[in-house]
C-alpha cells in the first residue's frame, strides 16, 4: 500500500477517519432535530464522498452549477438542489435536461429569474420546482421579504413552474423574525410551502432553534478549515483536510518557505494568516506567492530545516479543492484511497 511518504508535494490529504466522524456527526445532529439533510458538494466536489453522504442518511445533494450538478447526476445522484439563480438561455436549457430524468429544484429572487425558467420548462414541456430565496444580512442573493408572496405567485401561475418554498442562507438565528414572515404572508395568501431550506455550517449550529427550517445545507462540514476552527464552529481535530507540503528555502532564523503557494492553498486569510502549520502551531503563514508560501517561524521554539515536511490546514477547503486534480484519502501513513476531484473548475 503506497503511503503519504510516496507523495510528491504539495499534495491535499484527507485524514479519512475525521471526515466519516464529521460526516456521522452532522447527520445524526439533523436527525435528531427531525431536519432533511443536504451536503453540498462544492466543498469536495467529488461522487464517491457525496455517495457516503447519502449513506449516511442524507436526502440528496445541493450543487452551487449546473455543471456541478450535470458531473453529480451522471455519478447517479437524481435528487439534486441547485441554489442559485440560473439565468440565461443557454444555462437553463441544460437545466431542463437536468429535470427530465432527476428531480431537480433551484431558487429565484426576481421575476426576469422566474421568467427565463418558466420559458425554458415550457420548452420542454415538464413543470420545474422552484424556492424564492429570502435576502439575509450578508446582501448576497434573495429577495425582501416583502417580495416573497409576489414571487410565489408568479411561479404558481406559471404552468410549467412549481412553488417548492423558501430557501435562506445563512439560516442564522437572525433571521428566524424574517423567515416566520415570510411564511405568514404565503398562509395569508393561501400559498402551500413545502420546504424551508436553511444553510451555512455556522447557521448549522442553530437550526434546531429555527423549527421552521424543513432541511440543511452544509458543505464545509465534511472537511472543516482553519475559518471553520477560527469561528469556533470546530477544532483542529476535526479538520479532515491538510495540505502536505515541504520546506524548500530558510532565507533567514526566522523565516522559512514552502512550497504550496496561492495556486495551492487558495489566497482566503483568517486571523492574518493563510494557514495553519500542525507542526509549528506558533508559526505564521503570513504570506503567498503563486508557488511559495512565506512563513514566519520567529516565536517557535524549534524550526523546520530545508527539506522538512510538514502539514497545513488551509483557511478554505472548498477552494482548495478546486484548485487540485485529486485528493488523497489516508488512515495514518497510508493512501487507502485516489479521489479524482470529478467536478473541478465546474463554475458556469
Amino acid at each position: 500500500m503506497p503511503t503519504v511518504h510516496d507523495l510528491d508535494t504539495p499534495s491535499v490529504l484527507i485524514d479519512l477517519d475525521r471526515m466519516a466522524a464529521n460526516i456521522a456527526r452532522m447527520q445524526a445532529y439533523c436527525d435528531a432535530h427531525g431536519l432533511a439533510f443536504r451536503p453540498h458538494i462544492k466543498t469536495h466536489k467529488i461522487p464517491e464522498i457525496a455517495r457516503m453522504q447519502v449513506e449516511a442518511g442524507a436526502v440528496g445533494i445541493a450543487c452551487q452549477k449546473v455543471s456541478e450538478a450535470e458531473i453529480f447526476a451522471q455519478a447517479g445522484f437524481t435528487d439534486i438542489q441547485i441554489p442559485y439563480n440560473i439565468v440565461g438561455p443557454h444555462k437553463t436549457a441544460r437545466l431542463m435536461e437536468l429535470a427530465l430524468y432527476n428531480w431537480v429544484a433551484v431558487s429565484a429572487d426576481h421575476p426576469s429569474v422566474i421568467a427565463g425558467l418558466g420559458d425554458a420548462a415550457r420548452a420542454h414541456d415538464l413543470r420545474l420546482r422552484v424556492l424564492v430565496e429570502l435576502e439575509t444580512d450578508i446582501h448576497r442573493t434573495g429577495a425582501p421579504v416583502e417580495e416573497v408572496v409576489n414571487l410565489a405567485q408568479r411561479i404558481e401561475q406559471d404552468d410549467h413552474l412549481h412553488f417548492l418554498g423558501l430557501l435562506v442562507y445563512p439560516s442564522s438565528l437572525a433571521m428566524r423574525p424574517a423567515i416566520q414572515e415570510a411564511l405568514d404572508r404565503l398562509n395569508r395568501a393561501g400559498i402551500g410551502v413545502e420546504v424551508v431550506s436553511g444553510g451555512g455550517t455556522g447557521a448549522a449550529r442553530c437550526a434546531h432553534e429555527i423549527p421552521e427550517l424543513t432541511e440543511l445545507r452544509v458543505g464545509t462540514y465534511v472537511f472543516n478549515d482553519w475559518a471553520t476552527v477560527g469561528k469556533g464552529w470546530a477544532s483542529p481535530d476535526d479538520c479532515a483536510m491538510t495540505v502536505l507540503t515541504t520546506v524548500v528555502s530558510r532565507p533567514s532564523s526566522d523565516r522559512g518557505i514552502l512550497d504550496a503557494g496561492s495556486k495551492t492553498l487558495a489566497a482566503d486569510r483568517w486571523d492574518d494568516a493563510h494557514g495553519y502549520i500542525v507542526e509549528y502551531p506558533e508559526a505564521r503563514l503570513y504570506q503567498l506567492s503563486e508557488e511559495h508560501a512565506h512563513v514566519d517561524f520567529s516565536a517557535c521554539a524549534e524550526r523546520p530545516v530545508i527539506g522538512e515536511r510538514v502539514h497545513v490546514i488551509p483557511v478554505h477547503t472548498c477552494v482548495v479543492s478546486n484548485l487540485h486534480h485529486q485528493l488523497y484519502g489516508v488512515r495514518g501513513d497510508d493512501i487507502e484511497v485516489i479521489w479524482p476531484v470529478a467536478a473541478r473548475g465546474q463554475v458556469w
